[in-house]
């Protein structure tokens, strides 16, 4: 699919969309939040969705912020927890309002925990816009900083939307990626593309005005089904060997539609755990952007990197 058939299905679709939520009025570019972790998120899809929107309307105001518990440049991994983690945000949104509820739940879990901008200008609100092969090279050079700080052998990658599938996975295959990689956790993972309505619900959701079509960037054309992207990604299997693969799916997911794009077939040497939301809470209803902060998924995530001290993920996790 051409980008600019992208772009008008985006701008189509957009233009009823209410307008995006202005920045702080304060001058100072300092950003805070509370993750209440403890908060169980079997509630309806807007509440967690509410927690990722205000957290992309803080962003606002210094775009660059990392997220709390993110880029401790001095940590020192554990035995326990050996690997640092690096969080790869989503198209269209940043370090910040993506990981704002996750990063410090993996901080207190004791992991050394990193997050990066990628696919647009520092100052750019709205990242992850690049040439998915363009950003998989900054990954790879935020990737070697982080092991260059901490003098890990290996990552594991913690990714949402297009950071937890195509994006990754492109590093991986094309960039040396799978030698520096343990494990790969895509939450809500564009794995395998999705349609141009998907896209535009993202743009909706995001509360991106008709803006969309100008803003759109070439990820949204390597993230639709059938893309070059996609067909370079796919051909010879889905999984790069050594790699261990885990998938954290919604069913209500409007974005990457139909959501079992979103799952992936194991490979030789590269074992695939395809989890679903709602198998763990029936009842937490959180779509492609609210997965981001839904304390079920925290935990599957805790569990994931950490096998052998897994807890039951339920709806009072």
């Amino acid at each position: 699919m051409k980008l600019r058939h992208v772009a008008a299905a985006l701008a189509g679709s957009v233009a009823i969309a209410v307008a995006a939520a202005a920045p702080s009025s304060s001058s100072s570019p300092s950003i805070s939040v509370t993750a209440d972790s403890s908060r169980a998120s079997a509630v309806a899809p807007n509440a967690v969705l509410a927690d990722f929107s205000a957290a992309f309307a803080r962003s606002q105001a210094a775009p660059e912020t990392s997220p709390p518990g993110a880029n401790d440049w001095a940590c020192e991994p554990s035995a326990a927890h050996p690997r640092p983690v690096v969080l790869i945000h989503g198209t269209w949104a940043n370090a910040y309002a993506n990981w704002s509820g996750l990063s410090p739940v993996l901080k207190r879990a004791g992991h050394c925990v990193y997050a990066l901008n990628f696919g647009a200008p520092d100052g750019d609100v709205f990242k992850g816009r690049g040439h998915i092969p363009e950003s998989a090279k900054e990954v790879a050079a935020f990737v070697d900083k982080v092991l260059d700080a901490t003098g890990a052998e290996k990552v594991d990658l913690v990714g949402h939307s297009q950071g937890g599938g195509l994006l990754p996975r492109w590093y991986l295959k094309f960039e040396g990626g799978a030698a520096k990689t343990h494990r790969l956790v895509g939450i809500a993972p564009s794995n395998h593309g999705t349609t141009a309505s998907g896209m535009a619900s993202l743009a909706r959701s995001l509360r991106v005005l008709d803006t969309a079509a100008q803003m759109a960037g070439l990820a949204a054309e390597d993230q639709t089904i059938g893309s070059d992207v996609n067909a370079r990604l796919d051909a010879g299997g889905d999984t790069a060997p050594g790699v261990r693969y885990t998938t954290v799916v919604t069913r209500t997911d409007e974005v990457v539609t139909p959501y079992r794009q979103q799952y992936l077939a194991a490979g030789p040497d590269a074992p695939v755990d395809n989890l679903n939301l709602q198998d763990a809470c029936p009842v937490d209803m959180s779509a492609h952007l609210g997965i981001a902060y839904s304390t079920v998924m925290y935990r599957l995530v805790l569990n994931a990197l950490d096998p052998a001290n897994t807890r039951p993920a339920n709806c009072l996790s």
